[in-house]
């Protein structure tokens, strides 16, 4: 590989990475150093709380939520143009008063909890500066969507008389509105806020840790040793990249602009296009919010919501997840395919045993994790925080070894001996032992509160919206409005949410477009399904909604990851985004299949069922890959690319078909498309062997 385009690429990818992910300011001296000790402090505290237990009642929240204020108006500024070298006293200012105005809860806690519906002007003071805060901190942090949306359900809730139909209501005073969303645990202390500040901080301080000890460089890779060599190779190893680094950070941004920094230079290299690299990579990385064992704050607040253990979203994303990856790395084998693009060469190439040797050691932290989840069935809070002592162990043994020199392939291999740090250290092992591990795990504390503080504030602004939801009960309004348009139909209820999803979701985070869909057109789901008497799961009805928020991250005209990937592409954002939402046309498709064919969430699954019904889930992926690129060993005509989708919903919805009244056996249906693809395939061979004057023509078999 390259090793002169990868170190400059990582280094922009990082770059891009922490003005998107943590903040534009990079504040130097003694200021920063005052900012850096409060990040650390903030994730000591959630480590701590980790293992001795939450603060009782919302104590917990309200220091999460003062710590998460602070640092949003010290890492973000006022505008875009505003000076990142510095902070203004007005910033300082805001700071100050958002974190006082956040702690005011843990303060005089017994106090508001006997206060709720009877504050005091003085609480009800403090609870409006709170919320104004808190829609300016997720202003500069997020996105200016997210509060105007706010902003329109505080309106709702004070001029209910004069809405229409359905949706009007006896309308509420801006001190009725005040006091629900501060002093109850409906509004800013509600699920989104408590589950930001137990489950997804850990889980995001773990990503950080594996990140900064070494792990996600070794995964990237790792993919690179795997698939490098075929085919568009570099690709390939940007989906492999990105589904194992979406399932430790759980981010689509953090995940194109790391695995992106390496991969889409390269793609570029062998020859695919540069709107085209970038959106291989946003496709796959927005894809790794759906992998386990870490699916994004969303999945979090999910398994809150409906009351189900965490693990039980696990086991029910994952072979969605399996089935949305297998269409992306088919589409791009087929990409390959039709424009004649290479993998690397075996110089390019970094030896396999080798790179998996040189870091094997940074898989066990995510091991520990899943064997907590999975087997030992501890909460994810439990399971995390055990699992961030085993990675600061990991970071301890490993440099270590490293300053001892018995891990040789680490240095040949590894970025980190480019790294100007590791070469200060290298004169003195036990310096580099000690320095360098100390500056990882400080390094690690510090990105995990700042990637958190806008998560923590876009959770608190949601618990505003959820907040006048339950004030108003617009939530039941909406599932009357929505069954009542699709005329007690199912499908057009699903048509209808994911419109709503997509649209939302444009303009916001995956985790805000969740929990306002939960709220909103999850429950018309769920009034259709009883009405019909479908019984569907609330898992399969809440991961609907929670793929289609994930889907309109990459969804054009807006579309953060495309602009990060076109931004290290240096192609045009919005041909980007339109580029990854074709290849990312599976997510579209899925959602609908796993609701008519639970099957696919694992529930009331045998392990019989599983193992025929996976393979033939994968082949039906591949028809869909093939529909989509309009090629496999050529170019496809209009009435196979017909065919293929057809194929592709039979297989992936393994069950019986029905014609009329007549039921044909699922084994029957399967065999017979397995059939029409392989005659497809001779049909296809033998017209490109005629093209091509009689030359053999297997190139598109996988």
């Amino acid at each position: 590989m390259d090793k002169d385009i990868s170190r400059d690429n990582i280094k922009s990818g990082r770059i891009i990475m922490e003005e998107s992910e943590t903040g534009s300011r990079n504040i130097r001296g003694k200021i920063g150093q005052v900012i850096s000790f409060i990040a650390i402090a903030m994730s000591l505290f959630q480590l701590y709380t980790g293992f001795a237990g939450e603060l009782a009642g919302s104590k917990q929240l309200s220091v999460h939520l003062a710590f998460a204020m602070v640092l949003c108006f010290v890492y973000y500024p006022f505008r875009k143009k505003s000076p990142t070298d510095r902070i203004p006293i007005s910033d300082l200012i805001l700071a100050l008063l958002g974190g006082g105005c956040a702690i005011y809860l843990y303060i005089n806690y017994t106090h508001v909890v006997t206060s709720v519906g009877d504050a005091a002007t003085y609480d009800i003071l403090v609870g409006s500066c709170l919320i104004l805060l808190v829609l300016e901190a997720t202003r500069r942090s997020i996105s200016p969507i997210l509060p105007i949306i706010c902003i329109i359900f505080l309106l709702y809730a004070y001029f209910g008389p004069y809405m229409p139909g359905e949706l009007g209501h006896r309308g509420f005073r801006a001190k009725r509105i005040v006091d629900h969303i501060f002093m109850s645990g409906e509004g800013l202390w509600g699920v989104p806020l408590r589950v930001s500040a137990t489950f997804v901080f850990l889980f995001v301080l773990f990503g950080a840790i594996l990140d900064k000890i070494g792990a996600g460089q070794y995964l990237i890779n790792l993919s690179f040793a795997m698939m490098g060599k075929y085919r568009g190779g570099p690709a390939k190893a940007a989906v492999v990249a990105s589904c194992a680094m979406g399932s430790i950070s759980g981010s689509s941004i953090a995940n194109t602009v790391t695995t992106g920094a390496m991969t889409i230079p390269l793609m570029k290299k062998v020859g695919f296009k540069s709107h085209t690299a970038g959106a291989v990579e946003v496709a796959a990385s927005t894809n790794g919010q759906l992998m386990p064992p870490i699916m994004g704050a969303a999945a979090f607040i999910m398994a809150e919501i409906i009351g189900v253990p965490y693990i039980e979203i696990v086991k029910a994303a994952f072979i969605p997840a399996l089935l949305s990856y297998a269409a992306i790395f088919s589409i791009v084998h087929l990409e390959a395919v039709k424009e004649n693009i290479r993998g690397l060469t075996k110089e390019e190439t970094p030896p396999f045993l080798k790179t998996f040797l040189s870091g094997v050691h940074f898989l066990i932290p995510l091991a520990v994790l899943i064997w907590l989840l999975l087997v030992v069935r501890w909460t994810p809070t439990t399971a995390a925080s055990w699992s961030i002592l085993v990675g600061g162990a990991t970071a301890l043994g490993n440099n270590y070894l490293r300053s001892k020199k018995l891990f040789p392939l680490m240095e040949k291999t590894g970025s980190d001996s480019q790294d100007p740090a590791f070469l200060s250290y290298k004169t003195d092992s036990d310096y580099f032992f000690m320095g360098r591990t100390k500056q990882e795990l400080l390094d690690s504390l510090e990105t995990g509160a700042r990637n958190m503080a806008g998560i923590a504030v876009a959770c608190a602004c949601c618990g505003i919206i959820v907040g006048v939801v339950t004030l108003t009960g617009l939530g039941l309004k909406m599932a009357t409005l929505i069954t009542e348009a699709a005329g007690g139909n199912l499908m057009l209820t699903l048509i209808f949410s994911v419109f709503a999803c997509v649209i939302l979701g444009m303009g916001l985070p995956t985790t805000a477009t969740y929990i306002i869909m939960a709220a909103m057109t999850a429950p018309a789901i769920m009034t259709i399904s009883s009405d019909l008497s479908l019984g569907l799961p609330i898992v399969a009805i809440h991961l609907f909604v929670f793929y289609y928020g994930i889907v309109a991250d990459d969804t054009p005209p807006v579309g953060l990851c495309a602009y990060a990937a076109a931004g290290i592409s240096g192609a045009d954002p919005v041909k980007t985004g339109f580029k990854s939402f074709r290849l990312d046309l599976a997510a579209f498709t899925l959602p609908f299949m796993f609701i008519y064919n639970t099957k696919l969430l694992m529930i009331n699954t045998s392990i019989r069922e599983l193992c025929y019904m996976i393979p033939i889930c994968l082949i039906g992926m591949f028809c869909w890959s093939i529909f989509i690129q309009g090629h496999w060993v050529t170019k496809t005509y209009f009435w196979e690319r017909l065919v293929f989708l057809g194929l592709a919903f039979l297989l992936v919805n393994p069950g019986s078909l029905f014609i009329g009244d007549i039921e044909i056996n699922h084994h029957l249906v399967n065999g017979t498309a397995i059939m029409i693809m392989f005659l497809i395939y001779l049909w296809q061979k033998a017209r490109k062997e005629r093209e091509e004057g009689g030359q053999p023509g297997m190139e598109g078999v996988v």
